[in-house]
């Protein structure tokens, strides 16, 4: 076994943790998957690719993930989702930067699929998060929604991608965007926000140029139809995003 931890949060991922688990073998880490209650056969797969399976409920984004987080024991953790697929190349790459780390994490680009159509353009890609890190030097923020690793060190970029399979279709993302927005609100209205965010302005342009940065400036006509409607909903999530902030300041007085 390497210096690996791999810890990656799940429910109901039986689509896609059996590629996820299969895509790290090779890197011979400890795997440490926690379920937060799945009824489809995640949990079996999971230990059929030798994961140590541990049952948590929902805690949150963040809560939920510093929890896996802490059952790691190597020095360095590789934070998955549970539709990260990372690519041989990525592999080859991982174990080198292993082999002689000049950083104390590193970002990994990411290939966003809807179901199997690669989102290339649009400002989906590259999508880098902070995923590689020595363990102790990061933790997730307490964000509701888009949760990211706060990192005490120098971080550097890796130089490949992995393939994320985050929606079977074009209608479940848009799903996804409608519980983004509703999060992305409540996060607002927790930690502060700039008033004028929630002008009858600031609905209307805000979307309105989200859409065309994204379409035209960000090239989301080039993925086609798919990258058409991908800008149309994500400017209806920014839309949304300020209408229900606008809503919850009203409730809140």
């Amino acid at each position: 076994m390497s210096n690996l931890s791999v810890v990656i949060i799940a429910k109901d991922e039986e689509r896609t943790i059996g590629q996820v688990l299969a895509a790290v073998q090779d890197l011979q880490p400890e795997i440490i998957l926690v379920d937060s209650g799945s009824t489809d056969a995640t949990p079996k797969i999971a230990a059929d690719h030798g994961a140590k399976v541990i049952h948590q409920d929902w805690l949150g984004y963040s809560d939920q993930k510093n929890f896996a987080l802490d059952q790691a024991s190597n020095e360095w953790v590789l934070s998955l989702d549970a539709d990260e697929i990372i690519t041989p190349k990525l592999v080859s790459e991982i174990k080198q930067v292993l082999e002689n780390p000049l950083c104390d994490g590193y970002r990994i680009k990411r290939l966003m699929f809807i179901a199997e159509h690669p989102i290339k353009y649009g400002g989906f890609y590259p999508d880098a998060q902070l995923r590689l890190f020595r363990r102790g030097k990061g933790r997730f923020n307490g964000r509701l929604v888009h949760e990211s690793i706060k990192l005490e060190g120098k971080v550097c970029d890796l130089q490949n991608h992995l393939l994320h399979y985050a929606y079977k279709d074009v209608e479940q993302f848009e799903q996804a965007m409608e519980k983004y927005a509703q999060l992305s609100a409540q996060e607002s209205l927790r930690s502060g926000f700039n008033p004028s965010k929630t002008s009858l302005l600031n609905l209307f342009l805000h979307p309105l140029w989200t859409f065309f940065y994204r379409y035209l400036f960000r090239l989301g006509f080039m993925d086609g139809i798919l990258g058409l409607r991908m800008a149309i909903i994500y400017a209806g999530y920014v839309q949304k995003k300020i209408a229900y902030l606008k809503d919850a300041v009203k409730q809140n007085g």
